[in-house]
């Protein structure tokens, strides 16, 4: 009987110059040898307890990040999506800060980076079906920004309303109006002002983080 292939994908969004971008890494090996892809990882029963684990351990190869928010968003399987055989796939949606990241090759991997997201594409073809899953996680994540703050962990550790308006208009492309917005703010403990300010333009515009309790929820499987 033929063995098949079980892999945890993680499709990693950051946030660069306030435009959404995506973690990817260059094949060094076939199948799709030269091609970008989504960083990925085989489960490996002796050493991974479940697939997130084998997601988390990609992700703190691939990034050097040990925390971070990471949610499951779909599983795909098939007997064509993989040259070698039949493949299933569960893939993850982490949120990170590219300035926290330490990209590192290696493992069948020759180069990674961050690449702009235009609409829920790159702009170019990705190896096996990654381009659909790729699509797939960027619906998930606007439909988040629809009704929580989980996309302001993309955001510096401190920032200003304005750019968290900016993330939700610009990068995330949910509809929902400036008032909206900031009744969503007024209406929950999501913000709390960190007693810092920047100036912006020629104002000292107030500095938030995300309520501790609130970074707790978001991160209570971040082990």
């Amino acid at each position: 009987m033929n063995s098949v292939l079980v892999t945890a994908d993680v499709v990693v969004f950051g946030l660069i110059d306030d435009r959404l971008h995506v973690l990817l890494v260059q094949r060094a090996a076939e199948p799709f040898a030269g091609m970008w892809a989504l960083p990925g990882a085989e489960l490996l029963p002796d050493l991974d307890p479940g697939l997130e684990h084998a997601a988390r351990r990609r992700l703190r190869d691939k990034t050097g990040l040990a925390k971070v928010y990471l949610e499951q968003v779909i599983t795909v399987s098939g007997p064509l999506r993989d040259p070698r055989g039949y493949s299933v796939s569960t893939v993850f949606m982490a949120l990170v800060r590219p300035g926290e990241c330490r990209l590192r090759a290696g493992d069948r991997v020759s180069a990674v980076a961050w690449f702009p997201v235009d609409g829920d594409m790159v702009g170019f073809e990705l190896a096996f079906d990654h381009a659909e899953l790729l699509a797939v996680a960027v619906r998930r994540l606007r439909a988040k920004a629809e009704y929580s703050l989980l996309p302001a962990l993309l955001l510096p550790e401190l920032f200003t309303v304005p750019e968290l308006e900016r993330l939700y208009h610009g990068l995330i492309a949910a509809p929902c109006p400036n008032y909206t917005l900031r009744r969503r703010l007024a209406a929950g403990p999501w913000l709390e002002k960190s007693g810092q300010t920047k100036l912006v333009g020629k104002k000292q515009t107030q500095l938030y983080r995300l309520d501790p309790e609130q970074l707790g929820t978001f991160l209570d499987a971040a082990q």
